[in-house]
């Protein structure tokens, strides 16, 4: 009976000592996914989009399917999504590598149209025009073929995605009675994990569904102004919308390059207009009417945990920044009540709004409660025990 009511208990008495818990923890686990990357990355991507795909499983299920031909349909599906992507990046990237070049007379061009107009305030330009015959667009689709080398090259880390989706479908036919055993041993971490799957669920269907609708209206209206290229530049706008915050700005600077190149100053401002306003309307507006708040994390955290998941896990960190900062905030955070206030410093206002909505009280009236009454959390363990 007091284990039932110990969250209560301890929900209104939050120890600086959970904040170190959580950081070390979180350095723990950051230092040892930072050696293991390679095998732990793609392995918890591959969970997350298996999770993503469990609700079109159930329903499946429901529909009359075996559970293990659910199973391999849902696994089938998320092999032609995934292998259609990759295609399409590569080609992408392939076929802007092939183009990139023919521009480089252009681009210096305008660097020395830029240094004259510079000239006429004063500014000595004899040092900066020396680095005109620098600008070479070869250089960009070096890397861009490097890019796609490193794709086509990655066969371990996309053995490991196949592999591993492979086993949890195979494992999800089965998974019923260790998740009750779960949930009556923990459950406060079950309560977590379900968070966490809803999240995450929510936050790749979000990210695909609006990056795809975005897209393509990039593309109809690259192609209106007479950008070249329109289709790659819409692949790789709906590639970078799954990058937080920055992804808008890594999937605007090419096209926009592209635009200065092939019209001028005025195609350029019109890509970014049309580019900024598509963006701030359909995911700045739309998008929280459709879907509220998708996971719940502040655009600070977004931009932090970018850095710091690119840092410790690599390029693949960026794609997986949210969904590694769900999963480290509902193993250390949300699953252990005492540390719960720090979700104070990583949700959005709503969010918080929400938590204290279903807790039926806001957090001053709950600190004078239990400063009125010391007695009222033994009487709320008893009630409800």
């Amino acid at each position: 009976m007091s284990t039932l009511g110990e969250p209560s208990a301890t929900r209104f008495r939050p120890s600086l000592a959970s904040a170190a818990v959580v950081i070390g923890g979180l350095t723990v686990g950051a230092v040892g996914l930072y050696f293991t990357a390679s095998i732990v990355a793609p392995a918890f991507f591959a969970f997350t989009l298996f999770v993503s795909a469990r609700p079109l499983q159930r329903l499946l299920e429901r529909a009359g399917a075996p559970k293990i031909v659910a199973a391999v349909l849902v696994l089938l599906g998320l092999y032609v999504v995934l292998t259609a992507l990759v295609i399409a990046t590569i080609a992408s990237l392939t076929q802007a590598a092939l183009e990139l070049p023919r521009y480089t007379r252009d681009l210096q061009a305008i660097y020395l149209d830029t240094l004259a107009w510079l000239e006429q305030f004063g500014v000595d330009d004899a040092a900066l025009a020396q680095y005109a015959s620098s600008i070479d667009l070869n250089r960009v689709a070096d890397l861009l073929g490097a890019v796609v080398q490193g794709t086509t090259s990655a066969g371990g880390q996309a053995l490991v995605i196949l592999v591993v989706m492979f086993f949890l479908a195979i494992d999800s036919t089965s998974v019923r009675s260790r998740w009750q055993l779960l949930t009556a041993s923990r459950p406060e971490l079950a309560t977590s994990l379900r968070a966490f799957f809803a999240g995450v669920r929510k936050y790749w269907v979000v990210c695909t569904v609006f990056g795809l609708i975005v897209a393509a209206l990039d593309v109809i209206a690259l192609w209106i102004i007479g950008v070249p290229l329109a289709l790659v530049w819409g692949v790789l706008a709906f590639v970078t919308n799954y990058i937080p915050n920055v992804g808008f700005v890594i999937g605007l600077i090419p096209p926009a390059l592209i635009a200065l190149l092939e019209g001028g100053v005025t195609d350029m401002v019109a890509v970014i207009v049309t580019y900024s306003v598509l963006n701030f309307t359909i995911q700045t507006i739309i998008q929280p009417k459709v879907v509220g708040d998708a996971v719940g994390l502040s655009p600070a955290v977004s931009f932090l945990s970018l850095t710091f998941w690119t840092v410790v896990v690599g390029p693949l960190g960026a794609i997986l920044a949210v969904p590694l900062t769900l999963a480290a905030k509902a193993g250390l955070v949300d699953a252990h009540p005492e540390a719960r206030w720090i979700n104070a410093f990583l949700v959005t206002d709503t969010q918080a709004k929400r938590a204290l909505s279903s807790n039926g009280t806001t957090a001053p009236t709950a600190t004078r409660t239990t400063k009125a009454n010391p007695e009222q959390p033994a009487a709320e363990e008893t009630n409800s025990a």
